[in-house]
């Protein structure tokens, strides 16, 4: 698994070139963003570091955890610190497409159109969202997918960004019915934030002894600063090496003697636009091997679906990935320094 490092690839090859200003001066407002999560979310630097990745690579973001861990306070804090447009919603067999997409009411001979949540809306909480019906999933899936809403037959177009967190229970959980593979391809990554720590449990109990930490969250960007984020992260240089490296990574996924649902090319996709994040986030214009391999994990556990006899013999999503990992040569130094 040992590829080139950012510091090896610029030392020999040069590919970093010089970036400008206005990209340096954005990129030192993202920096702010972690350190303003951080005020709320105790001792989660890794998952805070991911689902920003996820929302400068123009990703949707699954959250499965159990209550009270901190789902909720991590999506606000990112609102507010990006200052984007709000909404939460909880999910339930009685929260209809109408709920989320709006509706047409006729007034007067005509129509008028009444607002759903993600009219106008940045940021979407969908709190546990695998306890509504399908036709409602079917609507935020739309949405998600192509930045518009279908309501009785008109096209609304929705603002940017677009960010879905949505929150669900682990299977089991009372009410809870798994999402299908293809409401879970509809997400670049899903994430587990966990218990804390002693440590951060200590924090997060005497820092609630004063005032709430929400409050001191401070916007570290604008909504056009952010888009602007996200459209330098799409610049951010993708050569042919790295696109066969994910697709020969993809493809390992496919063993039918293990996996139901191996990773889609949604997948690849979304691997390629979570390796430019991960670049950009180490302050690096193109991106390395080391990038594709830190992400692989992050962007496909949750796409792919083990059968029923090798869930039943203890093998689990990570070991096809980690087995892709092993069995697939990454790219060396050389190797890149060739590539278009």
């Amino acid at each position: 698994m040992n590829g080139p490092t950012g510091t090896e690839v610029l030392s020999e090859t040069g590919n970093q070139r010089k970036l400008p200003e206005e990209w340096l001066a954005t990129r030192r407002k993202v920096a702010k963003v972690e350190t303003e999560i951080k005020k709320v979310i105790i001792g989660k630097d890794e998952i805070i570091r991911k689902v920003l990745m996820a929302i400068l690579a123009k990703g949707h973001i699954l959250l499965e955890d159990k209550p009270g861990v901190g789902k909720t306070k991590l999506a606000l804090a990112f609102a507010k610190t990006l200052d984007l447009r709000y909404t939460r919603r909880s999910f339930n067999y009685d929260t209809t497409a109408s709920d989320i997409v709006g509706y047409t009411k006729p007034v007067d001979g005509g129509s008028v159109y009444m607002p759903g949540d993600l009219t106008d809306t940045n940021l979407l909480l969908a709190d546990e969202l695998n306890r509504t019906s399908p036709k409602t999933h079917a609507a935020l899936l739309e949405a998600m997918e192509e930045n518009v809403m279908t309501v009785d037959g008109v096209l609304h177009h929705l603002p940017k960004p677009f960010i879905v967190i949505a929150t669900q229970n682990p299977y089991g959980s009372a009410g809870v019915q798994l999402l299908s593979d293809v409401q879970r391809d509809r997400f670049m990554t899903r994430q587990s934030i966990g218990n804390p720590d002693l440590e951060s449990m200590t924090q997060i109990i005497m820092d609630r002894t004063g005032r709430e930490p929400m409050d001191s969250v401070e916007i570290s960007l604008t909504r056009d600063e952010l888009n602007q984020a996200i459209s330098d992260v799409s610049g951010v240089l993708v050569k042919n090496v790295i696109g066969r490296y994910i697709s020969a990574l993809i493809i390992a996924t496919r063993d039918p003697e293990l996996v139901r649902q191996e990773a889609t090319p949604r997948g690849a996709v979304h691997m390629v636009k979570m390796a430019q994040a991960r670049a950009y986030l180490c302050d690096r214009s193109y991106v390395i091997p080391e990038d594709v391999a830190a992400v692989f994990a992050d962007v496909c556990e949750h796409r792919i679906d083990l059968h029923h006899e090798s869930r039943m013999s203890n093998l689990s999503p990570m070991t096809v990935i980690k087995k892709a990992l092993d069995d697939v040569k990454m790219p060396s130094l050389e190797d890149f320094k060739k590539s278009n």
